[in-house]
């Protein structure tokens, strides 16, 4: 999900401050530019760390800055298909719940989180089970499972990730603990 990367990208300096073209510059222009953008082969970019290599500037005709390649690392955030993931319900809506995992938030559809129908209570902004009486609501923290991912570079915050939780071992962290909890006194009883 998280990953240390090594990148190169073109960044702009502008003429204020061609006076120096030094590390930290360049590394403050970079995080200006990528940071929160989304790549298809990168993902998102969470963070600019370390610029490692400024090549020599090149000037386009009509433009007043000066064009500078750059190497450098980063942190990138790149979900991918099947992965267990954990995060926070940032939302609940009539359709399911939004859980933010990093920078992106992926769709847990109302028929993705259990077995159990599971009705929207829009005054408690949550999404209730009349046969267990469990509950999943904003600030939940769950373990789910990626299963769509389309990325949009050109609208990041239009990017769709979907999660499943009903598979063993995902939900909500609560539910987790109450099943293991569950299985150890029935463990214990035998």
């Amino acid at each position: 999900m998280y990953k240390r990367a090594r990148l190169t990208d073109t960044v702009e300096v502008p003429p204020a401050e061609l006076g120096d073209v030094s590390p930290q510059l360049v590394k403050r222009l970079l995080q200006d530019k990528l940071e929160g953008r989304m790549d298809e082969e990168v993902g998102s970019v969470v963070s600019v760390t370390e610029v490692h290599d400024i090549g020599e500037g090149t000037v386009l005709p009509n433009e007043p800055g000066v064009y500078y390649e750059a190497e450098f690392d980063a942190i990138t955030f790149d979900p991918q298909m099947q992965e267990v993931v954990d995060g926070t319900v940032v939302e609940v809506v009539e359709f399911g719940a939004f859980i933010g995992i990093g920078p992106v938030d992926g769709l847990l559809h109302v028929s993705q989180i259990s077995d159990e129908y599971l009705a929207f209570d829009a005054e408690n902004q949550q999404l209730a089970s009349n046969e267990s009486n469990r509950t999943l609501g904003v600030d939940d923290a769950v373990r789910a499972r990626i299963v769509t991912k389309s990325i949009d570079e050109r609208n990041p915050r239009d990017s769709k990730i979907g999660l499943t939780a009903k598979q063993p071992g995902l939900g909500k962290h609560g539910w987790l603990q109450e099943d293991r909890e569950q299985r150890e006194e029935a463990a214990a009883g035998e």
